[in-house]
């Protein structure tokens, strides 16, 4: 068996390596995941694309969370945003997006109307009650 000896070539080699390994910890650090600016998505030097989307952001967020993507919002007009996202999860953004659209649907769907939405229905079926009982009040006093 031949034992070798530590010579400055290995040692430099050795914290070469050392080094390759800290510096591609530090760029995935450096690298956002997930929600954010359109500027710090473009900077990542991947094509993007972009898709249309309205409504609540908040749930789309949840959403892509679970899924691991990377995202932007872009607001064009109040209520409506582009959302950018990376070409190479394009896969994993429609899964994504098809699960945001069907619990949009559901929210729909199973959506009670809001306490003043309730207020209002009730003052228009009072409004409806109203002219009737004043009618049968007419009626009956009338043939006095």
């Amino acid at each position: 068996m031949k034992a070798s000896k530590l010579t400055a070539r290995g040692l430099a080699f050795v914290v070469r390596a050392v080094g390759r390994k800290i510096a591609k910890a530090h760029r995935a650090k450096q690298t956002p995941h997930g929600k954010q600016t359109v500027k710090k998505l473009m900077a990542h030097g991947t094509s993007t694309n972009s898709l249309e989307l309205s409504g609540d952001t908040k749930l789309f967020d949840r959403v892509a969370r679970k899924w691991n993507v990377d995202y932007a919002f872009y607001q064009t007009e109040p209520g409506k945003y582009l959302l950018f996202f990376k070409s190479g999860q394009a896969d994993a953004m429609t899964a994504c997006f098809s699960e945001y659209s069907r619990k949009v649907l559901d929210k729909a769907k199973s959506r009670q109307p809001t306490i003043p939405e309730q207020m209002k229905q009730a003052e228009q079926q009072l409004a409806k009650e109203k002219p009737q009982k004043e009618h049968i009040k007419e009626a009956v006093h009338g043939d006095r």
